[in-house]
């Protein structure tokens, strides 16, 4: 069984811990003033006895927790009587609090404001703002430090309803150990932890950053599951408050250490207080406008050099963010070489919400990462085995051996009971006999195949499907898993149409010479015997086959081809990111009555021949700075800030000879505060003589589902060339324009706007007048530019996107043309 599954399950299932014994002390609740019943912002919240606190919110909200041993908290507020109350210890408590004036201290003040005086508080930020770049904890040119990273999961909003569910009757012996977040203020059980201790070496010239994870605990998890460890690592966790935008859930949200932060927030000196010999600042700061993506939080800064020594933040709850409810960031700086700012640690904390209507009563989930930093260098050369090491993220060979003792050393704290009792409550859970079927189902659901250990069947969604030339399609198919071989995948289906009562096939097999954490290498064989549609883009909706694309053609569905194909494929990625393949292909199209094969010289051979031809391709493909999710059959990328390059080059041999190259470049640019721009380019050349099906037949979509990489707007066999070029651009707006409407800013909606440009001729030697086949009817080159344009609503109940497409030329090829369509996809985005 794949352990990623597990962690799918163990989210969806909300298992399990232990006695919460010798807990962090936790609290929260709101100030107020006893006679106007207003919110008290910037009030003092501190452990008695400690200089453990915070202050109030805007809302007179705050909430705290401590690993000391505390039995009391004092609030205050300058002209009010402070207060101490007691808490409860290592446990949760909430603390609503209402504050008396204190009459003896209100002496007559008069107050004139000077209009021409600057604010003193903006004086502060601007100097944090001119010394952003001596301060940034990564100005150096080299740094290297050790780190040690816990990250856990948690269910929330447990209450008496859903312990009673028939469905989880079973696991009732896990809600004994439920707990409360301080942040949110709800019940929570905590099921999944995981710690990370890594080496991370970073250098700014050249521009390269590589991690050495030394030691991994996941609980639940066998000791070989690199894939899950690569992503619990320091570097998916990134990112830097003196950076202009911090990108959070696909969203730029400007930090309050923007360059033109003055422009977005609000800001508040509180306080003042010397510390380590240095006098520092309280400010707070909330936005101006509440749609805008910001934060609303606090930090202390320096008098002297303008440091931000810790801050603590969380996203405004109105920003247009899907399956958020509340996010908290928190970090900490350490004054290193009496010179140098540099992170002691970082706290992530996001409420996980599907529903954002009374997040009191709907199920949710509660991430925290916590990052602590240590023994910090400075400007030392990286070690030369790392420096040339092909990968970014590295994981030691005895990286899953590490005993108690050496936690125990290696935390910075002790865990928690509950924490330590996760590792302990799983194998229990996973004994429950009702809990397989639960795998079982909810993994068929997310991965589109049903595991019976060694062998896993489906997809579920090919296994009928419709066209006017197979009629009604059954399809049976499956592959082998990783419990059957980590180093070999077999895989396979059979299909047959009730229409042509023909049996359609393929089988396959590959053979991966990497381990888990090493480069891709791989070798396979695939053989089909299928139908396919000539043409298509590459949708994952519209595959052949796939039950959505037969419900949501539109027009007829006659245009497939029948094929025969054999590939031989060999794949090596000789750094991270960058990689080859190289495959030799033979393929065989056979003609139908649908699309004929007609020889130009023989008019009378209405269906054709079959098409045959032998080729070799070499694929290149670089995506620099990815982060990348390596699994035992699959690599996942996450995202890349950089243009992602493909290059194709193909020599055809045999009857058909000809040389082909296609190059894309894609990338998503952000276009922050007012979205992010995905783009493609994309050009190529056919040299020499191939008959049209081997022509590059330009992408079109003939269903109702919108499609980013086709031309929603054209038919398949519309438009083909053998010198062509293309450009693609989506802008997402996230939110942007709606924000500012006040009837729609609730509805969370997001603007898209589309367009795409092509352009393509057809060689003498290929055109319709001398090709060697005859083109069928309505397929012809471009004899001008194709433009196509859109506008869209995305984010429709946070999961479909209605695009609104015109068709800008070749609107009088033919009557049938479609020059205004609707289109609309399914999406899940933040």
């Amino acid at each position: 069984m794949n352990h990623i599954k597990h962690l799918l399950i163990y989210i969806i299932l909300a298992v399990a811990t232990v006695p919460a014994l010798a807990q962090p002390t936790k609290i929260r609740g709101t100030v107020i003033d006893a006679t106007t019943k207003e919110p008290i912002p910037f009030a003092s919240v501190v452990f008695v006895g400690t200089t453990i606190g915070a202050s109030t919110d805007f809302d007179g909200n705050y909430f705290l927790e401590t690993r000391e041993d505390v039995d009391s908290v004092e609030i205050s507020y300058i002209g009010y009587l402070e207060q101490i109350i007691p808490v409860n210890k290592h446990g949760f408590k909430t603390i609503n609090v209402a504050l008396q004036e204190n009459t003896a201290m209100l002496d007559e003040v008069v107050i004139v404001a000077d209009k021409h005086r600057e604010n003193p508080t903006h004086r502060i930020i601007r100097g944090i703002i001119a010394n952003k770049k001596r301060n940034n904890p990564e100005r150096s040119n080299s740094f290297q430090y050790d780190s040690y990273t816990k990250m856990e999961m948690s269910l929330t909003n447990i209450n008496e309803k859903f312990k009673k569910k028939k469905l989880l009757k079973d696991f009732n012996f896990v809600f004994d150990y439920v707990d409360t977040s301080a942040l949110t203020g709800k019940a929570y059980l905590p099921f999944m932890i995981s710690e990370t201790k890594s080496e991370v070496y970073h250098s700014n010239n050249p521009k390269l950053t590589k991690e050495i994870i030394k030691a991994n605990k996941i609980s639940g998890f066998d000791g070989d599951n690199a894939s899950v460890s690569q992503f619990t690592g320091q570097l998916y966790q990134d990112f830097n408050i003196y950076d202009n935008y911090i990108l959070l859930f696909e969203q730029g949200f400007i930090s309050p250490f923007n360059s033109s932060g003055l422009l977005f927030y609000k800001y508040y000196l509180t306080d003042s207080i010397q510390r380590d010999n240095k006098l520092q600042y309280n400010i707070s700061f909330q936005p101006k406008n509440p749609k805008d993506a910001t934060f609303t939080g606090e930090f202390w800064v320096t008098a002297d050099d303008f440091a931000v020594t810790s801050v603590k933040m969380r996203i405004n709850n109105k920003v247009n963010v899907n399956w958020v409810n509340d996010v908290m960031i928190s970090e900490e700086f350490n004054l290193m070489e009496d010179s140098i700012w540099f992170w002691k640690n970082r706290k992530l904390t996001v409420d996980f919400m599907l529903l954002k209507k009374d997040t009191t009563q709907h199920k949710g989930f509660l991430g925290t990462s916590t990052i602590h930093f240590d023994n910090v260098v400075f400007n030392k050369p990286m070690p030369e085995q790392f420096a040339k090491a092909k990968n970014n993220i590295l994981i030691d060979a005895e990286v899953y051996e590490k005993g108690d003792d050496y936690w125990d050393e290696a935390r910075p704290y002790e865990l928690s009971k509950s924490e330590k009792g996760i590792y302990e409550m799983v194998d229990s859970i996973k004994s429950v006999p009702i809990y397989q079927t639960y795998v079982d189902i909810i993994s068929t659901v997310l991965t589109g195949y049903y595991d019976f250990g060694d062998f896993e069947i489906g997809p579920y969604y090919k296994l009928l499907s419709f066209n006017d030339i197979e009629g009604t399609r059954f399809q049976f198919g499956g592959r082998t898993t990783s419990d059957f071989s980590s180093k070999i995948r077999l895989s396979g289906h059979l299909a047959y149409g009730t229409d042509d009562n023909e049996w359609k096939y393929g089988i396959g097999t590959l053979y991966k010479f990497s381990e888990k954490n090493d480069l891709w290498e791989s070798a396979s064989v695939n053989y089909t015997h299928d139908m396919e549609q000539l043409g298509k883009g590459s949708s994952p909706f519209l595959t052949a086959g796939n039950i959505l694309a037969s419900l949501l053609s539109r027009g007829d569905t006659d245009k497939l081809t029948l094929q025969n194909e054999l590939n031989l494929n060999y794949e090596k990625e000789w750094v991270e990111n960058f990689s080859t393949k190289l495959t030799f292909r033979y393929k065989e199209l056979i003609p139908s009555d649908y699309v004929p094969f007609t020889p130009a010289n023989d008019v009378d051979n209405l269906i054709g021949e079959s098409i045959k031809t032998n080729e070799i391709e070499l694929s290149t493909r670089w995506s620099p700075r990815a982060k990348v999710i390596r699994r035992t059959f699959s690599r996942m990328q996450i995202t890349s800030s950089l243009p992602i390059l493909n290059l194709k080059m193909a020599v055809g041999l045999g009857d058909y000879k000809y040389q082909k190259v296609d190059f894309l470049m894609e990338h998503t640019l952000p276009v922050y505060p007012i979205g992010h721009t995905y783009y493609t380019l994309r050009g190529g050349k056919i040299f020499g003589d191939a008959p049209f099906p081997l022509l590059h037949l330009h992408e079109g979509n003939e269903t109702y589902v919108y499609d980013t990489y086709a031309y929603n707007l054209m038919d398949y066999y519309e438009f083909a060339s053998d010198t062509y070029a293309s450009i693609g651009a989506e802008h997402h707006f996230m939110g942007f324009l709606f924000n500012k409407i006040p009837l729609l800013k609730k509805m969370n909606l997001r603007t898209v706007v589309t367009g795409k440009a092509l352009w393509g001729t057809l060689s003498d030697n290929n055109n319709r007048m001398n090709a060697p086949l005859l083109f069928p009817e309505g397929l012809s080159d471009l004899s001008k530019p194709y433009f196509e344009a859109g506008v869209g609503i995305e984010n429709i109940f946070k999961i479909a996107r209605i695009d609104a497409v015109w068709r800008l030329s070749h609107r009088d090829t033919r009557s049938d043309i479609d020059k205004f369509g609707i289109r609309a996809t399914l999406q899940l985005t933040f």
